[in-house]
């Protein structure tokens, strides 16, 4: 049976294999944060556009 440290190893490729999964979280992570913020700042610059046409 394998050890935990024999997983986290990766049979010597670890640094490539935990490497690739923190690019891909980092990825998944920027895919869900940037609609909700570019969503912020359209609604912001709209805001200040509808402000602008009022006055």
């Amino acid at each position: 049976m394998n050890s935990f440290a024999e997983f986290i190893l990766m049979g010597g490729y670890a640094f490539y294999v935990w490497t690739a999964y923190g690019i891909a979280f980092i990825v998944l992570l920027v895919n869900l944060i940037m609609p909700v913020v570019q969503r912020k700042q359209f609604l912001r610059e709209l805001a200040l556009k509808q402000k602008r046409i009022r006055q």
